[in-house]
């Protein structure tokens, strides 16, 4: 039991000693709410990196109840190789979109408007599942302490509600906080697996029996093994949002060289095509989607690997598949009962601070739908630490509410999560490949270049369809209906007097009420014009439907401002330039308020602005 403690005091001190600090000098430097390399590292790959802890487990509950989990291998190198293929993707999309927007940026710049309207309502339908489907997974994890992993779904419910209010209350604290704190979970998290792994070998090799376990009575054929496989696959592919979510918050991260890239460019200047390549915000944003990888493919390795040798699956003994490993891992130690416990309620904590990236990632994209006229602008609201709280606020209650309809159970939340984040990979394969073929000149790394951002499109679009084929039958159709029903939403709110947005009022969100400046603002900006064109566009297609049937409903406004070129609006050449919105604004603007400007809903209202 000393040996246990012991370890377990030198590992929280590690992590406690390496985790980032916020310091007020950071704020007047970087903005409030910027954060560094391990702060982002923390929020935007906590999702990701807990997906440990349920990802496997739903694979393998896909294969061994048809005694497949012998091939569970052909999964982990489809899970592998997409992995792979997508990071590498938004790795190079930061540098084309480093001012942050992700594939709603990427599609509005260089595919269409009306595309870049669907990757908003469906990415932000797929935060609130994140959040969703986290907290229900810590439910089990904390379940499985007591071997109560099919206990009564009220309480499923009830532990879930609470851990993503904790989750919320960390995150309208302020982003420097919660990171620092997910942070020492994380670290924590590493070096207690990697313990696990060792007492998982130990175990191995004093042929510790397995779990009991009693195959089907019936095989299934070939055909049905292959959809088995497939569904195995895609159920090993859900924590994918954290590319985008990277790509998304890159606005949220200081524009600095991290400590790496400051020694490499001093002391090893023969590499400065790698240190320049994760140099600024944008070397920061692939840093942390590098260590996205290969973690997906090695933890799924690693875990299917020992859950086929133990026969430890969800379920079994009354507990996950993690914490069934994680039981046979740590008790080859001297005291390591403590060090399971201890691992259990620690990945319940981590599985609800996932949730954090979700918020993040609302905070990030609430701001913009507001600016194109998709939510009411009373939404937006930046408080003193830099945090967007009423679209944080808004996520929080439409979870609590899915947790509720799902009855606390996570396999029935599972089937809408992670497949809404496979259209916008899509969509940023192919604004990539525009990318490269307008501004790239004729040669091989056009054309090579071109067909990889080509390749990631398709395999996004075939994962996507996938994901509703293998998750059919436990509802996945039902994403067909949810999806179709958003984007028709959508298109109704924009239309709508809601969605109405003049130069005034967009400037007045973005720069007073979002406290956003610089490139970033532009291209919002820019964004919000261009979705007014395509509001209007739509109010005039709507018309001539109706007078193709005899009715006649003249346009009710005039033409929108002219959005123009992107590169124009962007000022690439002169970035101190005045926000494009400017030639339209009657008077001269007032400077940002602390907590945004006063509400406004009402279009070219100018309360709010400074004397």
């Amino acid at each position: 039991m000393f040996f246990s403690i012991a370890l377990l005091i030198i590992i929280i001190f590690v992590a406690i000693k390496l985790s980032p600090v916020e310091k007020k000098e950071h704020a007047l430097i970087h903005g409030a709410g910027q954060i560094g390399l391990l702060a982002a590292l923390a929020l935007f790959g906590v999702d990701y990196f807990t997906s440990y802890f349920y990802a496997t487990g739903e694979m393998m509950s896909a294969l061994h109840p048809y005694n497949l989990q012998k091939y569970a291998f052909v999964a982990v190198i489809i899970i592998a190789v997409a992995n792979a293929v997508f990071g590498f993707l938004y790795m190079y999309s930061l540098g084309v979109f480093n001012e942050g927007g992700g594939s709603y940026t990427a599609a509005m710049r260089y595919l269409a408007p009306g595309l870049s309207l669907v990757v908003a309502v469906v990415l932000i339908q797929d935060y609130v599942f994140t959040i969703v489907v986290s907290t229900l997974s810590g439910v089990d994890q904390l379940l499985s302490l007591t071997n109560s992993y099919n206990t009564l779904w009220v309480i499923r419910f009830l532990i879930g509600a609470g851990l993503a209010t904790i989750t919320w209350w960390l995150t309208i604290r302020g982003r420097g906080e919660s990171a620092r704190v997910t942070f020492i979970m994380l670290g924590v998290f590493l070096l207690l697996t990697v313990v696990m792994a060792i007492g998982l070998f130990i175990a191995k090799g004093r042929a510790v029996a397995a779990l009991p376990y009693t195959p089907p009575a019936t095989t299934p054929t070939l055909w049905q093994a292959a959809y088995h496989m497939l569904t195995a696959s895609m159920r090993g592919l859900v924590a994918l949002s954290g590319l985008e979510a990277m790509s998304n918050g890159i606005q949220f991260v200081i524009n600095e060289d991290f400590a790496l890239v400051k020694w490499g460019k001093k002391h090893l200047p023969r590499l400065s095509g790698l240190w320049n390549y994760y140099s600024g915000k944008s070397g920061i944003g692939r840093m942390v989607q590098t260590s996205f990888l290969f973690y997906g493919g090695i933890t799924t390795a690693f875990l299917a690997y020992f859950a086929v040798h133990f026969n430890a699956f969800d379920g079994t003994a009354g507990r996950s598949l993690v914490a069934n490993l994680s039981f046979i891992g740590f008790t080859q130690l001297p005291g390591g009962n403590i060090l399971y416990w201890v691992y259990q309620i620690l990945a319940v904590a981590m599985l609800a601070a996932a949730s954090m990236t979700a918020f993040q990632d609302l905070q990030a994209t609430a701001w913009r739908d507001v600016a194109i006229g998709e939510i009411p602008e009373i939404v937006v609201y930046r408080n003193p630490k830099g945090t967007f709280t009423r679209s944080v606020t808004a996520g929080f209650v439409v979870a609590i509410l899915i947790q509720l309809i799902v009855r606390g159970k996570t396999y029935l939340a599972i089937p809408y999560y992670g497949i809404g984040v496979f259209m916008p990979i899509m969509v940023m394969g192919f604004a990539i490949r525009q990318h490269i073929l307008k501004t790239y000149p004729k040669g091989s790394k056009r054309s090579w270049g071109a067909f990889g951002a080509g390749f990631a499109a398709v395999l996004a679009g075939i994962v996507f369809v996938g994901q509703i084929a293998g998750k059919w039958t436990e509802g996945g159709w039902v994403v067909l209906i949810s999806f179709s029903i958003l984007i028709i939403a959508a298109n109704l709110l924009l239309i709508s007097p809601i969605g109405y947005r003049e130069p005034k009022q967009i400037y007045r969100i973005v720069r007073e009420k979002a406290r956003v400046q610089g490139a970033m603002a532009s291209i919002v900006e820019w964004q919000s014009l261009k979705m007014q064109e395509y509001r209007y566009n739509v109010i005039v297609w709507v018309a001539r439907f109706f007078e193709l049937l005899g009715i006649r409903r003249p346009v009710r406004y005039e033409p929108p401002a002219p959005a123009g070129d992107y590169d124009h609006a962007l000022h690439v050449d002169h970035p101190e330039a005045p926000s494009l919105l400017q030639q339209y604004l009657g008077s001269k603007p007032g400077e940002p308020k602390l907590g945004g400007a006063p509400k406004q809903t009402s279009p070219g209202d100018e309360e709010g602005k400074e004397d």
